[in-house]
């Protein structure tokens, strides 16, 4: 039988058939020894195939198809290894907050260049504008400014209010769409805005460290009414990355890739050489600084250039 995986825990993974059955899985043996190097070689949106033993009450996931994309991230306490969140998405939507808790434009930029390393369309999702100062409306603007520029969507919502989401409901219909971001940002809350009747468990923020506390315990895929599918996961507090090599990186900011072709030189790297378009750019305000900084700290990453772990 073909299917779709909707849920992980790591162990067991839940099975969406083609037929429309529901079916507990665990990973046949053999999926673990073609190379994989990351923590978990099956991920909720991987389109696979299962057998039904005769002799157990449970599936047996026999084989992985062909993704068209993923997204991954460096697994947080293993430095070698890697975890992939989800694949095959259409969409995958990064929500992050102004404050409780703050966000930290390195941490959106880091997704954003895996994102388009996999070539998935990828949108910011500014959550709880109620509670937003002026002074925080005003940083709101800047973002916003930024990103859009870059050439990103974004939306401004509040999951309490319910303002704007409509808005977010016409951009994930009939998509599979993928929910990412740092604990206590409101994902689960928005997924219970866009469908009611989920009712996907949220949580409060710590009062003392203004941080999020872990409502998602694991990812999984739920189906929406008006069509399409969102896959929340737990809050993540980093986002490192892996596969990538740092002649790579400029590729990944889209305003890098206006410019690019008309430096001097093909391999500029756009921090020392002359006649650098890119840095050309920066000095007339089209390329936003904090974005620049981003890629700076991004190359200097000491996991770039290492190993490239394979995921099939």
């Amino acid at each position: 039988m073909k299917g779709v995986v909707v849920k992980s825990t790591g162990s067991w993974y839940l099975v969406k058939t083609t037929e429309g059955q529901s079916i507990e899985c665990k990973i046949k043996g053999k999926l673990r020894l073609k190379g994989i190097k990351t923590t978990n070689p099956v991920a909720v949106g991987d389109k696979v195939v299962i057998e039904m033993p005769e002799s157990q009450g449970f599936g047996m996931i026999k084989d992985v198809l062909p993704r068209h994309n993923h997204i991954i991230r460096k697994s947080t306490n293993l430095s070698k290894v890697s975890h992939i969140i989800a694949a095959n998405i259409d969409l995958a939507l990064l929500v992050v907050t102004i404050r409780e808790p703050r966000i930290a434009t390195g941490f959106i930029d880091r997704f954003l260049v895996n994102a388009e390393a996999y070539h998935i369309e990828a949108a910011i999702v500014f959550n709880k504008i109620d509670i937003y100062k002026e002074e925080d409306m005003g940083r709101l603007h800047e973002l916003i400014e930024i990103y859009q520029g870059a050439g990103y969507k974004t939306f401004s919502v509040s999951a309490k209010t319910r303002e704007n989401i409509q808005d977010l409901k016409l951009a994930v219909q009939n998509k599979v769409n993928l929910f990412s971001g740092i604990s206590g940002v409101g994902k689960s809350a928005l997924v219970n805005c866009i469908e009611p009747g989920l009712k996907v468990k949220t949580g409060d923020i710590s009062s003392y460290h203004k941080k999020g506390k872990h409502t998602t315990t694991f990812p999984e895929m739920h189906a929406l009414s008006i069509g399409g599918f969102i896959i929340d996961t737990p809050g993540i507090r980093e986002f490192g990355l892996v596969e990538f090599r740092k002649n790579e990186i400029a590729e990944r900011f889209p305003e890098f890739r206006r410019y690019q072709h008309d430096c001097r030189f093909n391999n500029c790297t756009h921090i020392h050489e002359p006649f650098c378009a890119v840095k050309e750019a920066l000095d007339k305000g089209e390329i936003a600084m904090s974005r620049y900084e981003s890629y700076l700290r991004i190359i200097d990453d000491d996991n770039l250039d290492k190993e490239l772990w394979e995921w099939e």
